[in-house]
């Protein structure tokens, strides 16, 4: 079988496992009674399979070159007592510094105007499950993996271990459709240091706070970096004001349309 054959296998796979995860919990524990079948269910589905493809070919390659260039340029002694972790303490510094880059990164795409074009589409959705976890644009995609995964590369942590690179990106994925998922789950005090629905559902609402709650799984960085929120309740709207196209092909040529639009203007 050729690559895309094998990713597409991969991906289906793990649709197939993540449904019958969520999807009950989500029929069980939900915040709001939404259908399976929602309005931009198939939309979302589509992100699910191109983003998977798109990051598999494209992202692999300017990782290792980026990473191994970089991996260079740090001293050895550092190297060195990487080298001499266990395997846990490996794990853990992984996540860390992976959730540092990806809360920096993610901050920027709402601060930065032309990374908010791309990122705007996530936040587009009116209903929040699971699956939209992966409403994403490939550009945005890209850009939050690059800074996420590079760092951990750049320093060697998952080295050469193929349990602990496995195990990084299994939670990492997986953690990400659990705190877009529709679960009314708190987890008391240590929502301050691991992140739930309720945490990051406060980052999709549309109720003047998503500029908030940036970080993925360690809630404790927007403690430090100001950023963080824990409302008494719920949020009950979601989405942005600005309008989007309802087809999964409007929505990836959007940000480029804006873009054009507003160099256009700049030029006249």
């Amino acid at each position: 079988m050729n690559e895309l054959t094998v990713t597409i296998l991969h991906l289906s796979v793990w649709l197939f496992l993540l449904c019958a995860i969520f999807v009950p919990l989500e029929r069980v524990f939900k915040i709001e009674k939404q259908a399976f079948f929602r309005s931009q269910f198939w939309v979302d589905l589509g992100y699910y399979m191109v983003n998977g493809i798109v990051s598999g070919i494209m992202l692999t390659p300017p990782l290792a070159i980026m990473g191994g260039f970089i991996y260079q340029l740090i001293p050895i002694h550092i190297h060195e007592a990487i080298n001499g972790l266990s395997g846990g303490a490996r794990l853990a510094l992984s996540l860390t510094v992976g959730e540092l880059g990806f809360y920096w990164a993610h901050r920027l795409t709402h601060k930065v105007p032309l990374l908010w074009r791309f990122h705007a589409i996530h936040h587009s959705a009116k209903e929040v499950d699971f699956l939209t976890n992966t409403r994403a644009h490939p550009v945005d995609i890209l850009f939050t993996r690059i800074c996420t995964f590079l760092p951990v590369l750049s320093l060697g942590l998952t080295g050469d271990s193929s349990t602990v690179t496995a195990l990084f990106l299994v939670i990492g994925v997986t953690w990400g459709f659990f705190i877009h998922a529709n679960i009314r789950w708190r987890f008391g005090f240590l929502e301050n240091f691991i992140a739930s629905p309720f945490f990051h559902h406060w980052h999709h609402t549309n109720m003047g706070q998503r500029d908030r709650n940036y970080a993925s799984m360690l809630p404790i960085l927007d403690h430090i970096f100001g950023t963080y929120i824990s409302p008494k309740h719920w949020p009950t709207q979601y989405g942005i004001d600005a309008p989007m196209p309802v087809s999964f092909f409007g929505q990836l040529i959007k940000p480029f349309r804006n873009l054009y639009a507003s160099t256009t203007r700049r030029t006249s």
